[in-house]
């Protein structure tokens, strides 16, 4: 154990939103794993920022089988800190975690099937160090795996409490109401959704098959959203206004292409920018907040958290402050509207094909 104690006025500094039709809050902002917390990273760094994230009230650690690099080291590295710094405030934290995309070789290393759930989960506990975690996710659909075996999968681990509460990631609006009505039928409600969504990736507002978007169908099933990448893969910063930085993650090919930083993408990117800065905030911070705008006709609180990454104590400073400014006029929604144009960062798209049924 270290010395680690957290501020005494942690959750004065961060707003709550309930996660859909449950009990359950999430602080508007929460920290993601994915990147930064692999063995390629100093294990003090990553100390440092989760140290920090807890002081200013993020409750929320979002991780998957596979963040690292390697995969299943940023759970590792987690659950190290969680031991001995953590430990004694488990309760106060929520704990996510996921599976669906490639863990380990062979048939039963990815996808959706009960078989693959079951065991990643375990695998997950074992690295954390933990009984249990808050939240598992299916990451992404499997059109090879019945959608009722994932479902009543989900459905057995939570019986199980291995976790106590499942969602989903990267459905589309039919596999997502689909999913939500096969749990709902079982007392187990599917209690979020995790989709990209930022300024240049609206596909979560975009109408399906049925005519209602994503956005409408969790609405409709009392499903929380928590948005991810609503910084489009670094996209919408400042980073790459003035070419591209050594260690972004576009100079090393990580999820942002070089392709995706077109003139026509980093015009875009600027004039954005300006409309930040008349607002008094970075443009990561109006994207943070642009995410979680209100949006009357899906309810006040539409996304429950933005999911943000952090190489950094001063960048996650930086994001978590977006919190200090959440409103926007109608006349900035339009100015961003006007410039906004989808980018081709929705990287994620084929994941919510649709799936087989029993």
């Amino acid at each position: 154990m270290t010395d680690y104690a957290p501020h005494p006025d942690r959750y004065s500094q961060m707003p709550f939103r309930t996660v859909g039709n449950s009990g359950l809050k999430l602080p508007a902002v929460s920290l993601g794993l994915w990147h930064n917390f692999g063995d390629d990273k100093s294990l003090e760094t990553q100390r440092g920022i989760i140290h920090r994230a807890f002081d200013r009230g993020v409750t929320h650690f979002d991780l998957a089988n596979n963040y690292g690099p390697p995969a299943g080291s940023a759970e590792i590295n987690f659950g190290r800190i969680l031991k001995e710094d953590l430990k004694r405030h488990r309760d106060e934290l929520i704990i996510s975690s996921k599976a669906g995309w490639d863990m380990w070789e062979g048939p039963y290393g990815y996808g959706g099937s009960r078989k693959y759930l079951m065991s990643s989960l375990d695998q997950s506990l074992e690295r954390l160090g933990v009984d249990y975690v808050d939240i598992f996710y299916h990451h992404r659909p499997d059109p090879e795996t019945p959608l009722e075996e994932t479902m009543y999968a989900l459905r057995d681990i939570v019986a199980s409490g291995k976790a106590l509460y499942v969602g989903v990631s990267s459905y589309g609006p039919e596999l997502t109401a689909e999913a939500a009505e096969f749990l709902a039928e079982e007392g187990c409600p599917l209690l979020i959704h995790q989709p990209s969504y930022s300024i240049v990736n609206r596909w979560v507002e975009e109408p399906g098959e049925d005519d209602m978007s994503l956005l409408e169908t969790a609405a409709d099933s009392g499903v929380g959203v928590i948005a991810f990448s609503p910084l489009a893969q670094g996209l919408l910063t400042n980073r790459y206004l003035d070419g591209i930085p050594e260690g972004s993650r576009a100079s090393e090919h990580k999820s942002l292409s070089q392709e995706m930083l077109s003139d026509e993408n980093l015009a875009m990117v600027r004039a954005l920018n300006d409309i930040a800065a008349e607002r008094g905030q970075t443009l990561a911070q109006m994207a943070i907040a642009w995410a979680l705008r209100e949006q009357g006709e899906f309810g006040a609180e539409t996304v429950s958290s933005a999911l943000v990454g952090a190489s950094s104590v001063e960048q996650l400073d930086q994001n978590l402050n977006a919190v200090d400014n959440l409103e926007f006029s109608d006349e900035e929604l339009a100015a961003i509207d006007e410039v906004a144009d989808d980018a081709g960062i929705n990287i994620w798209a084929g994941a919510t094909a649709s799936r087989t049924h029993g």
